[in-house]
């Protein structure tokens, strides 16, 4: 099994995001991340940070993360790049 890069990590955690209605709970993100508890929080604070990913709260006080509109970008550009990549056999 070979490693991820971080551009495909960053990627899965906005895909599984975006998969989820733009909301998801940080457990099961967690868990689609497939990353360690400590990874985990690295990556989202950098995602956070860098604007590509919000927290939200509902009612009753549950976090959720969401996409920003980079967050979107990102997931069109990332995805663009990898049609290319697999296009020309690179």
């Amino acid at each position: 099994m070979r490693r991820r890069e971080k551009l495909e990590i960053i990627h899965d955690i906005l895909n599984a995001i975006r998969k989820h209605g733009n909301s998801i709970l940080p457990t099961p993100l967690l868990r689609y991340s497939n990353l360690s508890t400590q990874n985990f929080k690295r990556y989202i604070e950098e995602l956070l940070k860098k604007g590509l990913v919000r927290e939200i709260y509902d009612e009753s006080g549950r976090k959720y993360y969401t996409l920003t509109d980079k967050g979107f970008k990102f997931l069109e550009k990332y995805e663009k790049i990898r049609e290319f990549i697999e296009e020309f056999g690179l």
